[in-house]
């Protein structure tokens, strides 16, 4: 009796908390562990901005950073510095292994329909490998596991845990991803694609053509380059190919001239006729180029530039790391643009004439006397004055990961290295019109394009005469906007 009486004791379910016989039983259990993997993801973004930036050129400490964020700064970092330990991306890499194990058991059980598990699959095994992609880029020789651990005891079997050298490991990511069930993201109709306190989910999920783009840039073999620039060229062309999809525009990912007349864009601009006047930078959280940080999730022109960027909301983030690190008003401004960036910024010169880069501008801010890093800041406060735009408890910013002028940076790079020197320098500097164009003929159908075979078969008309080109080409247009990038 007493027996029987432990039983049902240790038989109560708790209330708090589900137990497994309530988890992974249909399709929306399946999307809440998609989301709790990008939840658990959430969790680096701020060492993913401090491991990258903080030990680059862009950043430099304020008199507020500890010792541990002063020790990346200047590359000292001690064994019991809480960066050096890698244990929260494993954390994130565990939970996707484990999500990936339970898949393949709804799938066999027909819990899941297989284009229903081939999204959630590809989606989740994606996102560990981008975490074992920042793991390999900081830490070198890493373990690499993709065994599911169910026991603490399972923690002490080296076996599980084969290390293995940043080459090693990009060869299996790479394998990993050129096997995926599928490389798309997930289609309209999906459950995972709909609004969530007021964000749109599109943008929320990792683009798998970038990340095995970036894989083949990072393992550099010679015909490695022309593989990333077939990814990269994939999504420069997602307008063409997606048409149907009406959550999808013609003009996404692409790099486009400015709207001139009504400024409706996501480029350096200036009030009309106004370009020889400074005082004219168009300057505000819904035209030009500042407003690419500042536009909310589903805006037309955040899908036209942003292929991935996570939300941070007070609703359902307790903390807003970027707030801490960056803003003098309500954080603890622990980081700040570096002095090198400044100048760099600073020393440039417009196509206008102007002794400066307008981006700098944007990029950073003088708040209370301080150079501020702003594009985190931009839904949080005001720029000019410093004062909060809502609350100063209401947190909110985003967390940018993939956006189009950086696969137009990193298929220029492939094409370089792929000896496509012309291409890259078009990309990189006017286009491709001005780069390969013969002034002296008028003959547009011809021209505003590389005549090259793919990844490199790039046509880039700009509406000119004959009108029909923009319909017969399957790439749009791809025109270097000044400051767009």
């Amino acid at each position: 009796m007493a027996m029987g009486s432990c039983k049902k004791i240790l038989d109560v379910k708790p209330e708090d908390k589900l137990d497994r016989t309530q988890t992974y039983r249909n399709v929306f259990d399946a999307d809440a562990a998609v989301w709790g993997v990008y939840g658990k993801l959430m969790n680096l973004a701020e060492r993913y901005i401090l491991l990258n930036e903080l030990r680059g050129d862009l950043m430099e400490v304020t008199a507020n950073a500890d010792e541990n964020i002063r020790q990346l700064n200047t590359h000292t970092v001690t064994l019991n510095n809480p960066y050096a330990n890698p244990q929260p991306f494993y954390e994130v890499i565990l939970n996707c292994n484990d999500v990936l194990k339970n898949f393949d058991i709804m799938l066999a059980d027909k819990k899941l329909k297989l284009d229903e598990y081939n999204q959630r699959y590809a989606d989740i095994a994606a996102i560990r490998t981008w975490t074992y992609l920042q793991l390999g880029i900081h830490y070198g020789s890493v373990p690499y596991v993709t065994n599911a651990l169910e026991q603490l005891r399972d923690l002490h079997d080296q076996s599980k845990f084969p290390r293995i050298s940043f080459q090693q490991l990009l060869d299996e990511l790479i394998k990993t991803m050129e096997t995926l069930p599928t490389m798309e993201d997930y289609s309209a109709s999906t459950t995972l694609r709909t609004t969530v306190d007021g964000y749109n989910t599109q943008k929320f999920f990792i683009n798998k053509y970038e990340l095995l783009g970036e894989l083949y840039l990072w393992r550099g073999r010679p015909s490695d380059y022309r593989a990333a620039a077939t990814q990269f060229k994939r999504i420069m062309e997602t307008g063409a190919i997606f048409r149907t999809d009406d959550n999808v525009f013609f003009q996404q990912y692409k790099i486009y001239q400015a709207d001139v007349v009504n400024n409706n864009d996501i480029a350096v601009g200036y009030i009309r006729f106004r370009e020889t006047d400074q005082n004219a930078l168009i300057d505000n959280n819904t035209q030009g180029w500042r407003s690419i940080f500042a536009r909310p999730f589903g805006d037309q022109q955040f899908n036209y530039e942003w292929i991935w960027a996570l939300p941070f909301d007070k609703n359902f983030i307790d903390r807003n790391p970027f707030i801490d690190l960056f803003s003098p008003v309500g954080g603890k401004y622990l980081v700040k643009p570096s002095q090198a960036a400044i100048d760099n910024w600073n020393s440039q010169v417009q196509q206008n004439n102007f002794p400066f880069d307008a981006r700098g501008r944007f990029s950073y801010r003088n708040i209370l006397g301080q150079p501020v890093i702003m594009k985190y800041l931009y839904n949080y406060i005001e720029p000019n004055t410093g004062i909060p735009i809502g609350s100063i408890f209401d947190k909110n910013s985003k967390w940018f990961l993939y956006r189009a002028a950086g696969v137009h940076l990193h298929y220029a790079e492939a094409a370089n290295r792929d000896g496509r020197h012309k291409i890259a320098y078009g990309i990189i500097n006017n286009g491709i019109k001005a780069t390969f164009d013969d002034p002296a003929t008028a003959d547009n159908t011809n021209e505003m394009q590389t005549f090259d075979g793919p990844p490199y078969d790039v046509n880039a008309p700009q509406g000119d005469p004959p009108d029909r080109c923009i319909a017969m080409n399957g790439t749009g247009a791809l025109v270097f906007a000044e400051g767009h990038m």
